[in-house]
């Protein structure tokens, strides 16, 4: 299977709640045609159209163009065909108003319309929406978007309001997260206000916001630039895609949707996915979103010509990049496990509204065989909470979502004993995996285990190839799990960026120093990964992973780790080559008071019943500096916690420096003097012999 290493710009996700993503911006080559202009069926202007006046909007609001969009030959539409014919617009748009009302509704997978409930968040959102107070990206409060029109003396939405210049900010504002939640609530409640209201602002973006064309981008001097590379990048026209199906549906019987609204809905909302058809992201989890909602748009609306255009569009891009963007062991290439489950997703979501359409057969055996193989690194590398690591680009993410994932997923593996055990509400049906630890070693993820329970010890290791812009410089970093807490999380991303302020936020967390491995002069590690060995046991045995990452000119970073016995975890680290300057290894524990020794060079954390101990064993004029680090598990919020460095200058002359560090889980950490390397010095020894409480482990070197 090709891989390709590639580059992606600035992004959210969501996901399940989808919220953050590389950027791609709006430019002069992608831009659509003054669709006033443009054939919209791409066919004889004359023949597809008769006597058609695009340009006409009559008295009452019908935008006539609508009209030239539609295959008024379908069945269903023979009286809208008929009133066109006779040029009696308006009448024309309150029949096919009508046949949207009496229409079959789209099915939906991820909502029913039979089905429509109003959560306490939805309220809320519908609520301050309707004052104009709307809910961008999560992790910051909702903004007031009024604001003084100098030229008119009054108030209105000013969709450019960017009070912090965060990216996400701006991105997500126009994804609309509150106009669902005000369909919502105008569904069961009836309460016309929100649907006034949702029309208006709906009308109101279009009117501020029109599709870039080349008008708009003459060369030297472009309006609003800066705007519509937020309003029109692709992954935000997706969004808008998808939602405004779940809005149509919810909207459609108000009294506020009125037949000429209906005619400009309809108009912008092939405007959307005509501009997605020539502006496709050329790579990662924005194209799939984006191939994703050009299907449910082919399908949604097929009275429109463009429609099948627009459902094979994106059948043909999912099929193509679940074959390009997952490696073969079932690892979503940008290396990045939350972005990995959005991808599985989307591949999953697109298979079963195919399904749920009567369109199952677009999707062959090989796209839901690469799915099933996803789901495995899912469940491997997430924690018995269904937590997955943070590295990356991660968030911390839902535990009741996986299990809704996991039901999800049975419905197309519906006698998957493994599927069943993560279903299952207490891990009581089906069977788990009949191994413990597992490698991944294509992607570069390996997870140590001694238990599928609760009280696990799980270590995983993440080591990868270069990737797009989500990954981050931390190869050979790892997270530490013992009975139900993360003791050495990952820093996570806190944000995607924006101005010099926004960007050195999200530059303090990805940095390499800020993780759980090998740096030099504290500089960023390249991405040139080695497996040089992996040996998982059984049940009580010594599992064993080693790793090699060429992260400097001239110094290679070589990392051993030992789950010996699967009690407790030794880790030597090597640093070769001919490279000078300060080498240290880094460990970030969870948020939470630390105890510490310099002279003993070790450090534990100080819970009730789930801790660690750690002692790095390192060379003769080794520092070891306490510093205040953070951990990331939401946009834009952070925890402050303890991190350690073992700083050692290398010089030249010297082609290899070790560190051994024991990390010992247990409920009760174990003080420092009860961890001893009691062969140390013995140059010519073949194995390291420690002594742990009262128990001796002998572990060869490899």
């Amino acid at each position: 299977m090709f891989r390709k290493t590639f580059t992606l710009s600035v992004l959210f996700f969501l996901c399940i709640g989808f919220a953050f993503c590389s950027g791609d911006n709006v430019k002069l080559e992608d831009v659509q045609k003054d669709p006033s202009t443009e054939d919209p069926t791409g066919g004889d202007k004359e023949e597809d159209k008769g006597t058609i006046d695009e340009d006409l909007v009559t008295e009452n609001g019908v935008r006539v163009k609508a009209f030239a969009m539609l295959n008024l030959d379908r069945a269903g539409l023979e009286q809208v065909k008929l009133a066109v014919d006779a040029k009696d617009y308006d009448l024309a748009a309150e029949r096919l108003l009508e046949y949207y009302r009496q229409a079959k509704a789209f099915v939906h997978p991820s909502f029913d319309i039979n089905n429509v409930t109003v959560s306490d968040q939805d309220q809320l959102w519908a609520d301050n929406g309707m004052q104009h107070i709307f809910q961008s990206v999560k992790g910051f409060d909702p903004l007031y978007y009024d604001r003084l029109n100098e030229d008119t003396g009054e108030k209105e939405i000013d969709w450019t309001y960017w009070p912090k210049k965060d990216n996400e900010i701006r991105w997500q504002l126009h994804r609309m997260y509150w106009w669902v939640p005000m369909g919502k609530v105008y569904y069961t409640t009836k309460n016309e206000e929100y649907a006034k209201e949702w029309v208006f602002q709906y009308q109101d973006w279009a009117k501020k916001n029109p599709m870039p064309t080349e008008e708009m981008v003459n060369v030297g001097a472009r309006p609003n630039k800066d705007n519509y590379d937020f309003t029109w990048r692709p992954l935000e026209v997706s969004h808008r895609i998808e939602d405004q199906i779940i809005q149509f549906q919810l909207f459609l019987n108000a009294e506020s949707f009125t037949a000429a609204f209906l005619t400009e809905f309809l108009i912008n909302y092939a405007n959307h996915a005509n501009y997605i058809l020539k502006n496709y992201t050329p790579e990662g989890n924005h194209l799939l979103f984006q191939a994703q909602r050009m299907m449910y748009a082919g399908i949604c609306f097929p009275e429109l010509k463009e429609a099948d255009t627009w459902l094979n569009s994106g059948i043909t891009k999912l099929n193509e990049q679940i074959e390009e963007q997952v490696y073969a062991d079932g690892m979503h290439y940008e290396m990045d496990l939350g972005y990995h489950l959005a991808a599985i997703d989307i591949f999953y979501q697109a298979l079963r509204v195919a399904t749920l359409n009567d369109k199952a057969s677009v999707f062959p055996q090989s796209y839901k065989d690469i799915i099933r193989k996803m789901i495995t690194v899912t469940y491997n590398t997430n924690y018995p909470n269904d937590i997955a690591p943070l590295f990356s680009d991660g968030r911390q993410g839902s535990s009741a979502v996986m299990k809704r994932n996991y039901n999800g997923w049975l419905d197309l593996f519906p006698n998957d004993q493994e599927l069943m055990y993560f279903a299952s509400e207490s891990r009581q049906e089906g069977a788990h995996p009949n191994y413990l630890s597992k490698a991944f070693k294509e992607s570069g993820f390996y997870v140590f285990r001694n238990d599928w329970s609760k009280g696990v010890i799980q270590m995983v290791v993440k080591n990868t190839p270069k990737a797009g812009w989500h990954n981050q410089p931390d190869n050979g970093t790892f997270e530490l799990w013992y009975q139900g807490q993360n003791l050495f999380p990952d820093s996570g991303a806190y944000s995607y960026g924006g101005d010099k302020a926004a960007n050195q936020d999200r530059n303090w967390f990805r940095q390499t120093k800020v993780h759980n491995t090998l740096t030099l002069d504290g500089k960023n590690v390249n991405s040139q990964p080695k497996l040089v060995a992996w040996n998982a046991e059984g049940e009580g045995k010594t599992d064993y992973l080693v790793i090699e990452n060429e992260s400097y000119p001239n110094l290679k970073h070589r990392r051993t780790v030992y789950f010996v016995e699967k009690k407790f975890f030794v880790i030597l680290d090597e640093a070769i080559g001919n490279a000078e300057g300060d080498v240290a290894i880094h460990y970030n524990f969870v948020e939470g008071e630390t105890t510490s020794n310099e002279k003993n060079f070790y450090a534990a954390t100080t819970f009730d019943n789930k801790n660690v101990a750690l002692r790095c064993y390192a060379p003769e004029g080794t520092s070891m500096q306490k510093s205040v680090g953070k951990v990331s598990y939401e946009y834009n919020k952070y925890k402050e916690r303890d991190a350690y460095a073992f700083s050692y200058k290398k010089q030249a002359s010297e082609s290899s420096v070790k560190f051994v560090t024991v990390i010992f889980p247990n409920k009760k950490a174990p003080a420092a003097s009860r961890i001893v390397w009691l062969n140390q010095e013995d140059a010519d020894a073949k194995e390291m012999h420690f002594k742990i409480f009262s128990a001796e482990y002998h572990i060869p070197y490899l």
